[in-house]
């Protein structure tokens, strides 16, 4: 095979069956590799380069997959990084495949050379490299795969278009050479025991606590509602996190911030302890006063603790994991006031929604079409919209 036809089997092999992208000359070779891999590798071509990156990054946002685009050389390449932006700004995997001029133009002033190394050294700043010959290939591919996944981020490999038509070959057995494989472990969920035991005393103190979970618990549903109840506390919810928790429950607040609810804001200005969970929610003028909450955060990334709110325990791990870990170190509260008004709250917010909805607007009130919509719409159902108030 050659080097084209190379890139999508071990993308493919990487368990990535989806691209999006728009052709061009600078991934001629690309393009018809694509075609001949119909059969494993799904192709979206979109109408524009920026929406190819838009696309994956929200795959990678709706399946927790890498989410993967390609683009031409040049203007094209520079097409992408809006929504490259947009997936390294939600910490999540995208690998960006774009072309380049020939290996013997570069640095010639060709038409439509483009510095890509330096073009998306800030958005793919963990790993973007160009391709030289074909045995470089292999390890570029992994690479960027295992990085995007394990660093939730963008990643770019660039590919001149005289190598993209030739030859394949492994890398040699000889100094100088690298052999990378495909599997990706994941990296450490589970925080140390004193630490658990930590947040744990914090936690158990609290009479008044406050939940706050983001795009890091959406695949931890049972154990947050589990948290909460044994806690008896409030959940509000950062947007990117908005379906971690099924708004219809007593205790779930909805959407915290610029497009928060009321009782968002009531929760959090009386709380005495605070516990974030997968979340970097920006606005910390919604979150508690800073020395009035104890404050416990659970994050996979080390360097995004304490970012938004001074917290007195930080938890480095997955987020199911390490809540089912820290639930048996908790003591049962018992129901109580805390608990009664942040649910007598939550009723009130959602008449209070159902009245605006149902008030009389010409041509029509939004509010009552998505009222509607969500009376009607199966579960799982997924509905997006651009940024702005048409999310609240």
């Amino acid at each position: 095979m050659n080097v084209s036809e190379f890139v999508w089997h071990r993308l493919n092999e990487w368990g990535i069956k989806r691209v999006y992208g728009y052709p061009g000359d600078g991934v001629g070779g690309l393009d018809v590799a694509l075609e001949r891999a119909r059969d494993t590798m799904q192709y979206v071509q979109v109408r524009h380069e920026e929406m190819a990156a838009f696309m994956a990054s929200a795959h990678a946002k709706f399946t927790g997959e890498v989410g993967l685009c390609y683009a031409t050389s040049g203007p094209g390449a520079i097409h992408l990084l809006n929504g490259l932006y947009d997936a390294k700004m939600d910490h999540v995997p995208v690998v960006a495949i774009v072309g380049q001029q020939a290996r013997s133009a570069i640095g010639a002033h060709y038409q439509q050379e483009v510095d890509l190394q330096s073009l998306f050294k800030d958005v793919a700043a963990d790993f973007v490299a160009m391709a030289s010959v074909p045995t470089q290939v292999r390890h570029l591919i992994d690479r960027a795969v295992r990085i995007a996944s394990t660093r939730r981020t963008v990643t770019c490999v660039i590919l001149p278009n005289d190598l993209q038509e030739l030859d394949y070959t492994d890398p040699p057995l000889v100094h100088g050479t690298t052999h990378t494989g495909i599997g990706y472990a994941g990296p450490a969920r589970l925080p140390s025991e004193d630490t658990l035991r930590a947040a744990a005393e914090v936690l158990n103190a609290g009479t008044k606590v406050a939940m706050l979970v983001g795009a890091g618990a959406l695949g931890a549903t049972d154990e947050v509602i589990a948290m909460a109840e044994k806690l008896q506390a409030g959940v509000a919810k950062a947007l990117l996190g908005k379906a971690a928790v099924p708004d219809d429950l007593p205790f779930v607040i909805g959407d915290i911030g610029l497009l928060g609810t009321r009782p968002s804001w009531d929760l959090m200005q009386a709380c005495d302890t605070f516990l974030m969970v997968g979340s970097a929610f920006p606005y910390n003028e919604f979150l508690p006063k800073p020395g009035s909450a104890r404050g416990v955060q659970i994050d996979i990334d080390g360097t995004r603790t304490s970012l938004r709110y001074p917290m007195e325990v930080n938890l480095i791990g997955d987020s199911a994991t390490t809540l089912r870990a820290l639930l048996p170190m908790l003591t049962q509260k018992e129901p109580g006031r805390w608990r009664a008004d942040i649910e007598r709250d939550v009723a009130g917010w959602w008449k209070t929604l159902d009245d605006r909805a149902m008030q009389p607007a010409d041509p029509i009130n939004p509010q009552r079409v998505f009222r509607e919509l969500s009376l009607r719409l199966p579960d799982l159902c997924i509905l997006t919209g651009d940024s702005g108030s048409i999310t609240d």
